[in-house]
């Protein structure tokens, strides 16, 4: 189990993540939703080890966050992080040396699917094709617990669909995912939780079929009824 207790984070004077208590359990996928800088990604980072907390404690499975864990927890950031001089096989070389948990035939697996070749330069990659290989290289390691960070972002609908079966693909039934996106349309029906934030609080969590059974909408029109007001109508001026 991956647990949060009490948890905040402060930048700068600015919570990014504000008395967090929450739980993330075994065989389960999660949707993180809320607008930009709701703590989505700070929670990630805090869970992989990446960033500590002001206060509060996070712990794996009794253990707090740190280097044993990084063993069991796989993470995609949002940002670029493989070297441009890099080709695609070089990437598989590079996780298999730093993860023991790295599957080169799953991530060969992956990156066939993709439609990725390993001859292939990092730099050479247009964004789309540059955010599979982030994917692919995530899901190759058999982790106990894997978190995509705005895994949709900059891939066309085609490559949206891919990205979707290859998580199915890959993700071990026992592992627990987190999946963050704007565009949780296309991720509903795969998730079966839902973490709503804002402002780095939790505003609503559970199971998913619970949650549309209790308020009688998708998860959809209750994201947008609660933040629409975020995004105020403009009038296009020509």
């Amino acid at each position: 189990m991956l647990k949060f207790e009490h948890v905040t984070k402060v930048y700068g004077g600015k919570k990014a993540l504000n008395d967090l208590s929450l739980s993330f359990l075994p065989g389960h996928v999660y949707a993180l939703v809320g607008p930009n800088g709701s703590g989505k990604s700070t929670m990630m980072k805090v869970a992989a080890g990446l960033v500590k907390p002001t206060t509060g404690t996070v712990t794996y499975r009794d253990t707090p966050i740190g280097v044993e864990t990084k063993k069991h927890i796989s993470y995609m950031c949002t940002e670029p992080f493989f070297y441009d001089y890099m080709k695609i096989q070089d990437v598989g070389l590079f996780y298999a040396d730093f993860f023991e948990d790295f599957d080169t035939s799953k991530f060969a697996t992956l990156l066939q699917f993709m439609e990725l070749t390993p001859d292939m330069k990092v730099r050479a990659l247009s964004s789309g094709m540059a955010a599979k290989l982030k994917i692919a290289a995530t899901l190759a390691r058999n982790a106990e617990v894997c978190m995509l960070d705005e895994p949709l972002n900059g891939i066309d609908l085609i490559g949206r669909d891919q990205i979707i079966q290859s998580i199915l693909r890959a993700a071990n039934p026992d592992a627990t995912i987190l999946i963050s996106s704007h565009l949780f349309d296309e991720l509903e029906p795969i998730v079966d939780h839902i973490v709503m934030m804002e402002n780095g609080s939790l505003v609503m969590e559970g199971e998913l079929e619970d949650i549309r059974t209790q308020y009688g909408k998708s998860i959809s029109d209750l994201y947008r009824e609660r933040f629409a007001s975020q995004y105020p109508p403009t009038t296009p001026t020509f």
